[in-house]
């Protein structure tokens, strides 16, 4: 603490003032010494000289973002170098392309001449990379099949379609380049705004083109007309009576239920249907699993309009008097 406290007193104005004009000079001669190096020449350094690509956007169009310099090692005035390193008001090289999508790449061999000439009067002493890769696809246009996108979330819990579904237009056409288009596999898979649909749908539907191809893209035609009807299946349960068949006299289930529970999900349309049907469960004796005698229980008769068709007890064992 004492060293710090005589350190304090030896700063005074006049310190303070020879100080500012210490460290003024050193930043006059830095100064001094940069100008004087930017003015000699027979640099050389490497830098990232601006190019641009040139061609027919009508008839093109980049899938890829555009290189937008080349690496080249270059030699000439300190200036002149500074103003390229740093691509100070520096004209971009212009790249002319009449077929971009002929070929995904140009060799710098094929332009060191005129780059040579566009970065004057700075050599050129060489190209860091031998080519210049990029990806632009000719413009054309395909027709594509409309598909409705049924999602997870498509239809309500127990709904199910009920028939096909109408869309008004089932082939567009579709405008981009050539790559981008063969991503869609002739498909344009559209979305509903709703989910967990619980009624018949009749909308008029603006056509989006996906997110990942927006740019792309462009829909010569604007919306799309979506028509579906939809119908419940009901959850139910029932109690049914069991019944043996083909048993033989000595034959007969260990613990044999008083009744077997069903439990069904119903196409709603049917519900009279079930109704009016008389439902009863089976145990077959000659359908048994003679590795362990046990038996399954079946629904008798088989409907067609129910679904997730669950029998507690589901399985039965089957036991013999003289044993």
């Amino acid at each position: 603490m004492s060293k710090i406290k005589k350190v304090i007193r030896r700063v005074t104005p006049k310190n303070v003032a020879n100080t500012k004009v210490a460290v003024l000079c050193l930043i006059a001669a830095a100064t001094f010494w940069v100008l004087n190096a930017l003015n000699k020449d027979n640099y050389t350094t490497v830098v990232d000289y601006p190019i641009l690509f040139l061609y027919n956007q009508e008839e093109f169009m980049p899938v890829k973002k555009l290189p937008s310099s080349i690496k080249i090692e270059v030699n000439g005035n300190g200036w002149d170098l500074f103003r390229k390193y740093f691509q100070v008001n520096q004209t971009p090289f212009i790249i002319e392309l009449s077929d971009p999508s002929a070929r995904n790449f140009i060799l710098t061999s094929e332009i060191r001449r005129n780059l040579s000439e566009s970065i004057s009067p700075t050599s050129l002493v060489s190209a860091v990379q031998d080519s210049i890769h990029f990806q632009i696809d000719r413009i054309t246009k395909a027709r594509v099949k409309i598909e409705l996108d049924q999602g997870e979330n498509f239809l309500a819990k127990n709904y199910r379609l009920d028939g096909q579904i109408s869309i008004s237009l089932r082939l567009i056409e579709v405008r981009g380049p050539t790559s981008i288009l063969e991503q869609l596999n002739g498909t344009l898979l559209i979305r509903i705004s709703e989910d967990k649909i619980a009624r018949d749908y009749n909308r008029i539907m603006p056509l989006l083109i996906p997110e990942p191809y927006r740019e792309f893209l462009t829909l010569l035609d604007e919306s799309v007309q979506i028509r579906f009807q939809v119908y419940e299946m009901l959850e139910g349960t029932k109690r049914l009576n069991l019944e043996l068949a083909n048993f033989p006299a000595n034959a007969f289930l260990v613990q044999e239920p008083r009744y077997v529970m069903l439990s069904y999900k119903v196409d709603e349309r049917r519900l009279e249907d079930l109704n009016s049907t008389a439902l009863e469960a089976v145990v077959n004796y000659n359908a048994r699993d003679r590795s362990d005698s046990t038996v399954q229980v079946e629904l008798n008769p088989k409907i067609n309009f129910l679904e997730d068709i669950q029998l507690e007890p589901a399985q039965l064992r089957i036991r013999y008097r003289n044993e």
